[in-house]
């Protein structure tokens, strides 16, 4: 019960996210988690010595969509900064493995979640990040209760 009370005190009026199109966003999100993770972790038990750097470099995909997720499901300012920031990470790092990929294939032997700028993933990779930073940047910020 102190620890609820400590933290409305932190951030008393926490702001949704996933109202509108925040809801598509974590649906979005939610899709790119199980599709990299399970993608990776399979790839990863089964033949990581065929490609590690692209089966890590998709796991680290899936971690990021899942830190976006849950801070998008949390809500409040922080939260919002951390997707933000995390949004354009991800962004660098689709525009650079993308770019690496098509300069240099064979350094990735087989496909990563951002290779070709997400072509695998119908380029949601590449479009995701770009439309959570807009979204994130101008949606109006709206109270829990509301």
């Amino acid at each position: 019960m102190a620890a609820t009370r400590e933290r409305t005190r932190r951030e008393p009026h926490r702001t949704r996210l996933i109202g509108g199109p925040g809801l598509l966003l974590v649906w979005l999100y939610g899709v790119m988690v199980v599709g990299a993770v399970s993608r990776s972790a399979y790839q990863i038990a089964t033949e990581f010595d065929r490609a590690p750097l692209a089966y890590t470099l998709s796991a680290l995909a899936g971690v990021v969509y899942g830190f976006i997720t849950y801070t998008l499901v949390r809500g409040g300012e922080t939260a919002r900064r951390a997707a933000l920031v995390c949004c354009a990470a991800e962004l660098v790092g689709v525009l650079t493995v993308g770019t690496w990929t098509l300069v240099d294939p064979s350094a990735f032997p087989d496909a990563t979640v951002w290779s070709d700028y997400g072509m695998g993933y119908l380029f949601i990779p590449v479009l995701l990040p770009l439309t959570a930073v807009y979204w994130l940047r101008t949606a109006r910020p709206r109270r829990a209760g509301a």
